[in-house]
């Protein structure tokens, strides 16, 4: 009673029904390798809740959708539809999450194929190179905070080409100005530098001068921001 209960109503003869056994056994394995895939993702990584419980649970849930497609002629869209789901998220992905889900996906694959020790090796050769990766990505960190950008107002009547010039080239490496815009009814200027600044630089006197410069109006800086959420 207890095999007929686990066997398919449109199963023949000759169809290969997966143990019991064997089925917790899969489940058990992608369960415990998204716990691998989920603790390496958390070392020296910004992440959400709700992120961690799909990383977890993802192997799992495509090894289940694997074993129970294996051997059918629907096998190709049930796993392009089970892949296709890492496009239906709530909010815009990362890079780095896609790649990730995708790792997790793959982990998922191989253990509902049941190749339980080739995605045990998968698994660990992938999280010691994120490891590897989150690490070098936290040092080159203090690079990317000399990167910033200088907003300054301007009154109209300043001739702005190359004014800030020789301040810039004191404080920082690399400057260039990237956008220009009129501001308070067109009565000012406020111009847009992206900049290197010097390892050394004093970020307060560089802000002292260019006050002087510009008339004490508005100025800000603020550090470079990439959209995380593009590719």
């Amino acid at each position: 009673m207890t095999v007929q209960l686990f066997k398919g109503l449109f199963d023949t003869e000759l169809t290969s029904v997966i143990s019991i056994a064997d089925f917790l056994l899969c489940v058990g394995a992608a369960l415990l390798l998204g716990l691998v895939l989920t603790l390496s993702y958390m070392y020296k990584s910004r992440y959400t809740k709700s992120f961690l419980l799909t990383l977890g649970l993802l192997p799992a849930v495509v090894a289940v959708v694997i074993m129970m497609v294996n051997g059918n002629v629907g096998a190709g869209v049930a796993v392009a539809g089970a892949f296709s789901l890492v496009r239906f998220r709530s909010v815009p992905g990362s890079a780095k999450e896609i790649c990730t889900l995708f790792l997790a996906m793959g982990t998922g694959l191989i253990t509902g194929m049941g190749y339980l020790a080739f995605a045990a090796v998968f698994t660990v050769i992938m999280c010691l190179v994120l490891i590897i990766y989150n690490r070098a990505a936290l040092i080159s960190t203090g690079k990317a905070s000399l990167y910033k950008s200088l907003r300054i107002t301007v009154p109209e009547d300043l001739d702005y080409p190359g004014v800030f010039d020789g301040i810039l080239s004191e404080y920082c490496t690399s400057y260039e100005l990237t956008n220009v815009k009129t501001t308070n009814m067109g009565s000012m200027f406020r111009l847009t530098y992206e900049l290197i600044m010097k390892a050394d630089a004093n970020e307060k006197e560089l802000i002292d001068k260019l006050r002087i410069r510009n008339g004490n109006l508005e100025i800000s800086m603020s550090k470079q921001t990439a959209n995380a959420t593009e590719l």
